[in-house]
């Protein structure tokens, strides 16, 4: 089996189904495997789940709980029970175009990378906030590195919402890092980052698919201050855990560069304001400042 796609959920039932459909009325033939990770959800999650085994029998769908919480956790379940010979992830609310899994056999056949990361267009409820721009894109989960295929660039990385790891790859470096990634209503990150730096660590190649693309939901409560702080927060919490697992200089480097970081934002911001666009300024400032908070807590 080539293909296995995994998402994981929880309590996004009101996305899922469609999320799920779009998959199944991909134009493609080939050989493919469907696989739902329910997290713990409280929702009428696996009543969903139940009404599309019923409304798409042809699937060759799996459905699982895992209870032991953390997205992490979930997506380690994923892998052990997937069979192919990729692992796609896609987030219960991304939705995919009719000739995603087509296009995405032509990139994996014979591939010449060992993880990838497509394109992910935000889809706002009900629109774009003021803030957004190309520096934000990452608040929103957003992915768009131009219409070539390409290797990702050194500390760049695919998003969650819409990325694959080959089974080698996956065999070679290990599963996620369960002590990263979200869990229930926490905004801990980094899982994704850490298992790519791993892949990149062993020699191997990380490809940007732009064809391979996904509109992911953003509804409005996550475009809120409230929303990006506890994002930011959330972000340099994960940096903190990743960066001192691998040591006490590998933590100082990495607030060394978040210093750096720090000079672009205020760059980019003073440009911002400089050119009555204010809101795209203030956002960057806001979730710099969160980030440096998670990264400096104990």
């Amino acid at each position: 089996m080539l293909i296995s796609v995994i998402v994981c959920t929880y309590n996004r039932s009101a996305y899922l189904y469609r999320c799920l459909s779009l998959l199944a009325q991909n134009d493609y033939h080939g050989s493919w495997e469907l696989m739902v990770i329910n997290n713990n959800s409280t929702d009428d999650t696996a009543q969903v789940c139940e009404r599309f085994a019923t409304a798409y029998p042809n699937v060759n769908y799996h459905y699982h709980l895992e209870t032991e919480q953390g997205l992490s956790h979930a997506r380690n379940r994923g892998l052990r029970e997937a069979h192919g010979d990729w692992y796609v992830f896609l987030d219960d609310d991304a939705y995919v175009a009719h000739d995603y899994l087509t296009n995405l056999e032509k990139h994996l056949h014979n591939a010449d990378f060992d993880a990838f990361g497509g394109k992910i267009t935000p889809l706002f409820e009900p629109h774009a906030p003021l803030w957004y721009s190309r520096w934000s894109m990452g608040f929103v989960s957003a992915l768009d590195m131009g219409n070539e295929k390409h290797y990702f660039p050194h500390g760049k990385f695919p998003i969650g919402a819409n990325m694959g790891l080959s089974r080698n790859a996956v065999k070679r470096v290990g599963m996620f890092n369960t002590t990263l990634g979200r869990n229930k209503n926490n905004l801990l990150a980094g899982e994704e980052k850490d298992i790519i730096y791993r892949i990149v660590d062993n020699g191997m190649t990380v490809a940007y698919l732009p064809d391979i693309e996904v509109q992911h939901v953003i509804p409005e409560h996550r475009t809120t201050d409230q929303f990006i702080a506890r994002l930011g927060y959330g972000v340099g919490q994960s940096e903190r855990l990743r960066t001192q697992a691998n040591g006490a200089v590998a933590y100082c480097i990495r607030l060394c560069s978040e210093a750096v970081k720090w000079g672009a934002t205020i760059t980019i911001a003073a440009y911002y304001t400089i050119t009555a666009q204010y809101q795209k300024g203030r956002i960057l400032l806001l979730f710099r400042k969160n980030v440096t908070q998670g990264l400096l807590a104990k």
